[in-house]
């Protein structure tokens, strides 16, 4: 099972002139469901205190699959794709609170990074292991349907 890691409201001042979630607003409800997730690994404050290592996102790709407006309360669902020494592939679902239809999608890389020297580092051995217990609860797990999309146009003949 996907990830439980942020819960809120959909804020009035989060809502365009279309009526609906701005697409700025997306993106700050996944990087609180990032900050959520470094909690789980160990790469909390405490964590990011022992460690001196913190998260950066290297790469993002959003997908807005159906509208979101003011009120509405919604939960982003996370999914550790793939891991090495130093990376989390991951992906982030919106939903609203107890559907099963996703409202949006972000597959991102996070990066460790040790902080003091401002590069990427192999992940601490408590924070490895964590991430080794999240890949194997997720192990066998759907992969979701924007994982891996491109974005472009197809050329005229």
């Amino acid at each position: 099972m996907n990830l439980p890691t942020y819960r809120t409201i959909i804020s009035p001042d989060w809502v365009d002139y279309n009526g609906h979630l701005r697409d700025a607003f997306y993106l700050l409800i996944f990087s609180h469901a990032t900050d959520a997730l470094m909690d789980v690994l160990g790469l909390d404050e405490a964590g990011r205190a022992r460690t001196g290592h913190t998260l950066y996102t290297l790469e993002c790709h959003l997908n807005f699959l159906a509208e979101v407006k003011e009120g509405e309360r919604v939960e982003v669902r996370t999914q550790l794709l793939a891991h090495d020494a130093k990376r989390l592939h991951i992906h982030h679902g919106l939903y609203r609170s107890g559907e099963d239809a996703s409202l949006a999608q972000s597959e991102q890389m996070l990066m460790n990074i040790d902080s003091a020297a401002g590069r990427g580092a192999p992940f601490d051995e408590q924070v490895a292991l964590r991430v080794g217990q999240l890949a194997s609860e997720h192990q066998g797990l759907p992969q979701p349907d924007c994982v891996g999309r491109l974005i472009g146009l197809r050329r005229a003949s």
